[in-house]
C-alpha cells in the first residue's frame, strides 16, 4: 500500500547526502563536483514525486499511524510512529519543493565553489531531518530529528569556515539552539515518565484525561515549570526572543541554504510546538509565556528589520517576527491558524530571499547602500521581489491577506490587542520592504550594480517556479482548511483596516525613499535638531536593541566570572587540599623511614615507650 511507503520519504535525503561523499570528501576528483549536485537533486526530485502520489492517495482521508519498532529489550520498546495525513504530506511536498529549488539555485550560485559537493550533501541531511519532523509522531524522535536539524544548521552555516567571522556564526547558532534543547530534553524525561507513550496522538488523549487534568490543577508549579521547558525547544529553533539573535548571524551561510532556512527550517521547531499544542493548553502560565514572548518578538524584530544596512539581515528578522505569531496562534490555542501563517509565510519568505540571492549574486554585495538602479537590469528578479512582498504584507489577493484576515476574525471580539500586533507588524514590514525595494531597484545607478546582468537559468527558473508557486498560495490555503475564502461572508471593515496597514507602511516607505529619487535628492534627513535623537533610535534598532550587549553584560558576566570562581576553588581549594595531603604524606614517608633500623630492641622500647605514653594518657584522663 502506498501510505505504508511514507517512511522511505526522510530516505531520499539521506541516500543523496550518502551518495555526494565520495565528491564531498574528494574521493573523486576526475569529474568535479557537479555529479555530486545533480545526483542529489536527483534524489530529492524523487522525494518530491513520491510525496506527490502519497498526497494523491492520502486525500480527503483521515489521518494514520504507521508505526516501526525502532529498539525493543525486555519492558523497553521505543517505536517510531509516523503520522500520515494531508498536513504531514503537504510538509513534505513543500519541503522537498524548496529543497530542489535550493539546489537548482545553489547550482547556479556556488557553481565556482569547490565545495559544491559538500553543500549538497548538507542540504541532503538538511531534508532528511525536517521530513523526519513533518512524519514523526512521536515527541521522543521529534527532540532527535531537532537535534540533527540544529547540527545541519551549524555545518551549513559554517560552511565557509576559512573565514572567521562564520565560525563565530556557526558556533554561535549552535549554542544558542543548545540552550532551548536542553531545557526540551527536561520535558521529554519528565513526560516519559509521566506518561506511557510519548506519541503526539496519545498525549493528546492523555491531556485531555480528566485525571491529568486534575494531576496539574493540584501540582501547578510542577506543571508550569514542565510547559515553559516544551516551550523552550522550538523557542530556540523559531529565533524567538531572547534567543533569537542566531538567525541574524546566520546569514553568513550561503544564499541558497537561507532560503531553506528562513521558510522550513525555522518552520521545524514551530511544528513541533503546534503538535504538542494539547499538552501545552494544560499549563495557563506557560501558553501565556508563549503569547508574550511571541508579541514581544514580533514588534521588536520587525523595527529591528528596518534598520539594518545588509540585506539578508533584514529579511531575517522580519522571519523571527512572523514566527512571533505563529507563537501567539499556539498560546491562544489555535493551532489551525498557526499552520495557516506558517505555510504563507514560508513561501513568502523564500521567494524574498530566493530574489535577494539573485541580487546580490549579481552585485557581489550584501549592503543595501551599494545597490541601486536595477530594476531595469533583472526584472524576472524585481517581478520576484514584487510578488513575495505583496504576499508577506497581507495584500489582496495573495495568501498573507487571508491569512492575517483570519487572525482577525478569530482575535476581532476576545482579544483585540492581538489585532493590533499583526497589523503594527504587518505595517512595519511594508515600510522595511518598501525601503528595502528603494534603495535596491531604484535610485541612482551604483559602480556594483553599474553591469548588473539578469541572472542565468540555474536561478531564473527557480525564480520564476517559486513566483507562480506564491501567487497559487491563496487556491492551497483553503485546501488544508487553513483560511474559509468566501467573497461572500468576508469581513469588509476587517479587510478594508487589514489592507490600510500595509499600504500605509508603503505609503511612508514610498515617501520616504522614493519621492527624493522623483526630485533628484538624497534620502532626507531630519532636521538638525533631531539629528542626534534619531540617530540614537537609528543604532537602538541597528544593534538589535543592545541585546547582545545585555548578554555581555548579565548571563556572560555571570557565568564568566562563576566559571573563574569555580576554577579558583578547584585549583587552590580542592587541588591545594588534595596537594597538601599528598605532600604531607610524602614528607611523613621520607621520615619515618630513616625509623627503621632492623634492631629488635629498639622496635619493643618503642613500642613500651608508646603504651607508657598512652597508659599516662588514660589515667589522667579518667580523672
Amino acid at each position: 500500500m502506498i501510505l505504508e511507503t511514507a517512511w522511505l520519504l526522510p530516505c531520499y535525503g539521506l541516500l543523496g547526502a550518502g551518495i555526494t561523499l565520495p565528491w564531498s570528501l574528494r574521493l573523486v576528483r576526475r569529474t568535479g563536483p557537479r555529479p555530486a549536485a545533480y545526483l542529489n537533486m536527483l534524489m530529492t526530485a524523487l522525494a518530491l514525486v513520491h510525496s506527490c502520489v502519497l498526497l494523491t492517495s492520502i486525500w480527503g482521508e483521515p489521518a494514520k499511524q504507521v508505526e516501526f519498532t525502532w529498539f525493543q529489550s525486555f519492558d523497553l520498546n521505543i517505536a517510531f510512529s509516523f503520522d500520515i495525513s494531508e498536513i504531514s504530506v503537504g510538509a513534505s511536498v513543500m519541503i522537498a519543493t524548496m529543497s530542489l529549488i535550493s539546489q537548482v539555485y545553489g547550482l547556479g550560485s556556488l557553481e565556482t565553489d569547490w565545495a559544491i559537493a559538500r553543500f549538497c550533501a548538507l542540504i541532503g541531511f538538511f531534508e532528511a531531518a525536517i521530513t523526519g519532523i513533518a512524519f514523526s509522531d512521536s515527541l521522543f524522535f521529534s527532540y532527535a530529528l531537532l537535534e540533527m536539524l540544529t547540527l545541519s544548521t551549524y555545518l551549513l552555516v559554517g560552511f565557509w569556515y576559512a573565514q572567521p567571522l562564520v565560525v563565530t556564526a556557526a558556533r554561535d547558532a549552535f549554542w544558542t539552539k543548545r540552550v532551548g534543547d536542553l531545557f526540551l530534553l527536561m520535558a521529554v524525561v519528565t513526560l516519559s515518565n509521566l506518561t506511557d507513550s510519548l506519541n503526539f496522538t496519545d498525549l493528546k488523549e492523555w491531556a485531555a484525561n480528566p485525571q491529568t487534568i486534575a494531576y496539574f490543577a493540584e501540582h501547578q508549579q510542577f506543571g508550569t515549570l514542565l510547559g515553559l521547558a516544551l516551550i523552550a525547544g522550538p523557542l530556540g529553533k523559531c529565533a524567538q526572543f531572547p534567543l533569537h539573535l542566531w538567525l541574524d548571524e546566520a546569514m553568513e551561510g550561503p544564499n541558497p541554504a537561507s532560503i531553506l532556512r528562513n521558510s522550513v527550517v525555522v518552520g521545524a521547531g514551530a511544528y513541533v510546538l503546534i503538535k504538542f499544542q494539547p499538552v501545552l493548553s494544560l499549563f495557563p502560565v506557560a501558553a501565556q509565556v508563549s503569547v508574550i514572548i511571541g508579541a514581544i518578538t514580533a514588534i521588536g524584530t520587525t523595527l529591528v528589520a528596518i534598520a539594518q544596512v545588509d540585506m539578508k539581515r533584514a529579511l531575517s528578522h522580519s522571519t523571527s517576527a512572523y514566527l512571533g505569531l505563529v507563537f501567539i496562534a499556539v498560546g491562544m490555542q489555535e493551532p489551525e491558524l498557526a499552520l495557516g501563517l506558517l505555510f504563507s509565510h514560508g513561501i513568502s519568505k523564500s521567494l524574498l530571499f530566493l530574489s535577494s540571492g539573485a541580487v546580490m549574486m549579481t552585485t557581489v554585495t550584501q549592503d543595501l547602500t551599494e545597490m541601486g538602479g536595477i530594476k531595469t537590469r533583472m526584472p524576472a528578479t524585481l517581478m520576484g521581489f514584487i510578488v513575495g512582498s505583496l504576499s508577506l504584507v497581507a495584500m489582496l489577493p495573495f495568501g498573507g491577506f487571508w491569512t492575517l484576515l483570519r487572525w482577525e476574525e478569530t482575535f476581532w471580539n476576545s482579544e483585540p490587542w492581538l489585532i493590533a500586533i499583526a497589523l503594527a507588524v504587518n505595517c512595519i514590514t511594508a515600510f522595511g520592504l518598501m525601503r528595502i525595494f528603494a534603495l535596491v531597484f531604484l535610485g541612482p545607478i551604483q559602480p556594483k550594480t553599474r553591469r548588473a546582468p539578469e541572472v542565468s537559468w540555474q536561478v531564473a527558473i527557480p525564480l520564476v517556479s517559486l513566483t507562480i508557486i506564491t501567487l497559487l498560495v491563496p487556491i492551497l490555503l483553503p485546501s488544508w482548511n487553513f483560511v474559509d475564502i468566501d467573497l461572500n461572508t468576508v469581513d469588509i471593515w476587517g479587510s478594508v483596516v487589514l489592507a490600510a496597514s500595509g499600504l500605509v507602511g508603503f505609503g511612508i516607505g514610498a515617501y520616504i525613499y522614493i519621492k527624493p529619487y522623483e526630485t533628484g535628492s538624497s534620502v532626507p534627513m531630519p532636521p538638525k535638531l533631531l539629528r542626534s535623537s534619531w540617530k540614537a533610535l537609528q543604532d537602538l534598532l541597528a544593534y538589535d536593541l543592545y541585546v547582545q550587549a545585555i548578554y555581555k553584560y548579565t548571563v556572560v558576566l555571570i557565568v564568566g566570572g562563576g566559571s573563574r570562581l569555580l576554577a579558583w576553588i578547584d585549583r587552590y581549594l580542592v587541588d591545594g587540599t588534595v596537594n597538601f595531603f599528598g605532600l604531607a604524606s610524602i614528607l611523613s614517608g621520607e621520615s619515618l623511614k630513616y625509623t627503621v633500623t632492623g634492631r629488635l630492641q629498639q622496635y619493643v622500647l618503642t613500642i613500651m615507650i608508646g603504651l607508657i605514653v598512652i597508659g599516662f594518657a588514660a589515667f589522667y584522663g579518667l580523672k
